[in-house]
């Protein structure tokens, strides 16, 4: 059995990962890490977890956890890691941060849009971002991943054929994303509560919002260049899934037809993007509670654009069930193992 331990278990990305762990063949969770709920029951945080999670929330040791189990996950703010990982730690367990601190190659780019100064930088090139479509061989022999943001995992799934393939010009991609509330966390703020959220739908983070320079990395290495583009994330009243529309011009003109190949040839092997049928719109009702990722297209002849859309659960693929992926890749299990979830409806 792989020995694991959250640390930031009370948060719906740490809620959702006990909940997956939970029903994994071949885990054990040894450690609930919570710094707000220490010695309190689990099962009193989550009461969906009653008679299933017996133990109580223990604090964030990480330097205690690494000697005490096979692999840490940290779903925790930004810096936390990045302020506390040394070799020590990865010599013993490997870790899977669900946060920002390693995902970005270029330290002072990180610095500018998380605002914080990094504690570990000497960690980041060692760091494999943990997109297992595009990553899965380095996944393998990594001993920190960097689990990708939500809006990044789902814009670059939706994006990448057609920008590795040169479809479209990356330098004209603008993407227009929305997600559910829980992708803002579990704090208390005034922005996320029900009468703020309620029938009312809001543009933020416009222009600055800190998943954009991941997406530009990630679809800079599929260009061959560096590439700029405009990213606009939306809240919506619902708990979870995102949606993305994204826009580029075309380089050259394709059919439905064309694209679809091109996106069947890249995913056909993969078993949690399933690549839609031309004029199918992906919808986040369909892959509500799952690790799937449905990815569908356009080509408007009209205007020489291509659309690309991409809808997926942000707590899942998008947090907690890609980081489950990451560990079954890297202790060398079938990647499924644990996720093979049917979306629930309604």
């Amino acid at each position: 059995m792989i020995k694991a331990g959250i640390i930031g278990s009370t948060g719906y990305a740490g809620g959702e990962l006990a909940r997956l762990l939970l029903g994994h063949k071949d885990v054990e969770i040894k450690w609930y890490g919570s710094r707000s709920y220490i010695d309190q029951k689990y099962a009193d945080v989550y009461r969906n977890f009653f008679e299933l999670a017996e133990d109580v929330c223990r604090d964030d040791n990480l330097a205690q956890l690494a000697k005490e189990v096979d692999v840490i996950f940290t779903a925790t703010p930004q810096g936390f890691l990045a302020g506390l990982l040394n070799e020590e730690i990865l010599s013993q367990a490997k870790v899977i941060d669900l946060s920002a601190d390693y995902r970005i190659k270029d330290v002072a780019v990180y610095e500018k849009w998380y605002g914080i100064g990094h504690k570990s930088p000497q960690f980041i090139r060692e760091a494999v971002y943990g997109l297992c479509e595009i990553n899965r061989e380095q996944i393998r022999g990594a001993r920190l991943v960097a689990n990708p943001g939500c809006y990044p995992t789902c814009s670059t799934l939706s994006l990448y054929p057609a920008v590795k393939e040169g479809l479209i010009d990356p330098h004209t991609i603008i993407i227009d994303a929305k997600s559910g509330t829980s992708g803002a966390g579990r704090g208390a703020k005034v922005d996320n509560l029900y009468c703020e959220v309620n029938e009312n739908i809001k543009a933020y983070g416009v222009t600055s919002h800190r998943h954009t320079p991941e997406i530009e990395e990630q679809l800079s290495y599929a260009a061959g260049e560096n590439i700029m583009l405009n990213f606009t994330p939306h809240l919506v009243p619902m708990n979870r899934g995102i949606l993305i529309t994204a826009y580029a011009s075309l380089k050259k003109q394709v059919s439905a037809a064309d694209v679809k190949a091109v996106y069947d040839q890249y995913y056909k092997n993969e078993k949690f993007v399933r690549v839609l049928d031309a004029g199918v719109c992906p919808q986040t009702k369909w892959v509500e509670g799952s690790n799937y990722v449905d990815v569908g297209f356009a080509a408007d002849a009209r205007t020489n654009r291509l659309i690309l859309m991409g809808a997926m659960d942000n707590l899942v693929k998008g947090a907690a069930g890609q980081a489950v992926q990451n560990m079954n890749l890297m202790f060398g299990l079938p990647e499924s193992t644990g996720l093979e979830l049917v979306p629930m409806f309604p």
